[in-house]
Parts: structure tokens; C-alpha cells; sequence
């Protein structure tokens, strides 16, 4: 059986090349390090080194152990962490739910900044609209949502919020729509067309900032078609089935067929926040909000 040591050791002789250098570097003779790898290669049955008068090249089976070598220690070095996290008791699992339009945008930094901080804790990650989100809150099926605000007013009481992303909405409309050239229109310019929205139960908050928005530029949009993810409704402006509103990122997209436009006059902001029940008792859930969002500008 090869020892961690003798895989250090073999590892910074395959680096150098060099018994004498590598020695240097391990601050040991040369003779035992000489020693140490005609052990290992009498345990493994086969010789790790080309030679001549010095070491020349590894041989195949020595670029397999290099390659398995770097591994072991590596996963040594991670089950040695995690071990002293579990002693300290920071272990376990958080339950997140997230809209999808966080999947591209937002959530792989959110969960590669936890999961730095935490890699022993287990993520467990489920689209949600911001509705069941709060819905799964309350009754405990998750721990923490990345939700578009704002949230049903009969659970703010009830939840801890945490904005962390904001960007306006902005019009889509299929490629060939006059108005599309602009790059700025205005909200009552679409008042005669079909619109694509989302259901109103999947996040309500959201759906009455829109209607209330297009209410005050004097009209109300006929909704013809549906459509829960924002990348559907694009796709479905794209098709030539109406107009839609946005969050301003998803011009970032490469979308083919369809315009992009800046609204003039009041904004209609789109806030993604993490929510989390008040009284939670999950601990990684102050981990998650302090590690996982990125710092405010």
C-alpha cells in the first residue's frame, strides 16, 4: 500500500524530472528519495521512470499514478476539510427554490460564492415561480427563494426579504414591428397590440405592477397568450403571437427575431430578492444570504 508521503514524493519527482531537485525540494537526501521510488515501484509491480544515467520520462503506468496521485491528495485535502467542518457542526443541506429567469443570470455565481464558503453543504435546487416559492416557505418544503418582488402583502409579515438584483423592464416585440427601430417607445405605443404575460398567480406581484403601468398610460393589454418563463414569452414575441415586458437583461440573450426596447416616462423595476421564513431554523440560511449574494455597489 502506497503512503500520502510516498505520493508527494513521487508527485514532485515527476515535476523536476530531477532525484537531486526534487530532494532540494522536499528537504531530504537524495538517497532515501531515491529509495522511496524503487519501493513504490517494487509494491506496484512496474516501473513508474524512464532511465538512462538520469531519469528521462514517466513511463505510462507512471502517467497514471501521477494522474491518480494529484487526485488522492486532492480529495484528501477536501475529506480532511470537511471532517473539521462537521466537527465544528457546519454540515447539512438548504432547500432553494429559484424563478427561472435566475438560472442564467443570477443563480450560478449566488451558488458558486456558497459553495465556496460551504462546499460541504448540500444544495437542493428547484424551479419555482415567486408564488409557490412563498407558498413552500410557509409550509416548510423549502428553506430559502430567489423570488421577483414583491411578494403577496399576506406574507410579508411572515417572511425576511433581501434585495439584491434590480433592472427595469423593457418592451419585446417581434422584429418586424414598426415601433422596434426606436430603441425607446412609449408604454401607451402598445396599447392596440396583443400581449404575451404570465399567469397572475405565478407571481402577482410582478402582474400588478405591469397592469397598473399600462393603466396609467390609459389602456388595458389584451392578454392573448400566457406563458410562465420569461425566455418562453420572448420566444413566443419572436413567433408574432404580441408584445411583452421584460427584464432588461434578456436583450442580453442573442434572441433572433425580435427588438428590444427602453421604455420612456416611469419605470417598472424588476427586483429579484432572497426570502426566507422570519422564524427560520435552518442555519445555512444566514450563510446563504451572507456568502451567496453578491456585494452591493
Amino acid at each position: 500500500m502506497l503512503t500520502l508521503r510516498q505520493l508527494r514524493q513521487f508527485l514532485v519527482v515527476a515535476e523536476t524530472m530531477n532525484v537531486r531537485k526534487a530532494a532540494e525540494r522536499l528537504h531530504m537526501a537524495q538517497p532515501p528519495l531515491t529509495k522511496a521510488i524503487r519501493q513504490m515501484e517494487e509494491i506496484l509491480g512496474t516501473r513508474l521512470f524512464e532511465r538512462t544515467n538520469r531519469i528521462t520520462a514517466l513511463t505510462p503506468a507512471g502517467a497514471v499514478l501521477q494522474k491518480e496521485a494529484v487526485t488522492t491528495l486532492m480529495q484528501m485535502e477536501r475529506s480532511m476539510l470537511l471532517t473539521r467542518r462537521a466537527g465544528q457542526g457546519m454540515t447539512g443541506a438548504l432547500r432553494i427554490g429559484f424563478v427561472a429567469s435566475a438560472v442564467r443570470h443570477l443563480l450560478p455565481e449566488m451558488v458558486a460564492r456558497f459553495h465556496f464558503s460551504c462546499p460541504q453543504v448540500v444544495l437542493e435546487l428547484k424551479e419555482m415561480t415567486t408564488a409557490r416559492q412563498v407558498a413552500s416557505l410557509l409550509e416548510d418544503t423549502i428553506d430559502i427563494g430567489i423570488a421577483v418582488l414583491p411578494v403577496p402583502e399576506y406574507a410579508i409579515p411572515k417572511l425576511s426579504c433581501h434585495p439584491f438584483f434590480s433592472c427595469p423592464l423593457i418592451a419585446v416585440l417581434p422584429s418586424k414591428h414598426p415601433a422596434g427601430t426606436s430603441g425607446v417607445l412609449s408604454l401607451s405605443a402598445l396599447a392596440t397590440e396583443p400581449w404575451v404575460l404570465f399567469p397572475e398567480q405565478e407571481g402577482p406581484g410582478l402582474y400588478r405592477a405591469i397592469i397598473e403601468a399600462c393603466e396609467k398610460a390609459g389602456f388595458a393589454p389584451e392578454v392573448v397568450q400566457r406563458a410562465v418563463q420569461m425566455e418562453t414569452i420572448v420566444g413566443l414575441v419572436a413567433s408574432g403571437l404580441g408584445v411583452s415586458l421584460v427584464p432588461e437583461f434578456m436583450q442580453k440573450s442573442g434572441w433572433a427575431n425580435v427588438s428590444f426596447c427602453r421604455l420612456s416616462g416611469e419605470q417598472i423595476p424588476y427586483q429579484v430578492a432572497l426570502i426566507h421564513k422570519a422564524e427560520n431554523i435552518n442555519p445555512h440560511v444566514a450563510d446563504f444570504v451572507k456568502n451567496a449574494v453578491p456585494p452591493q455597489p
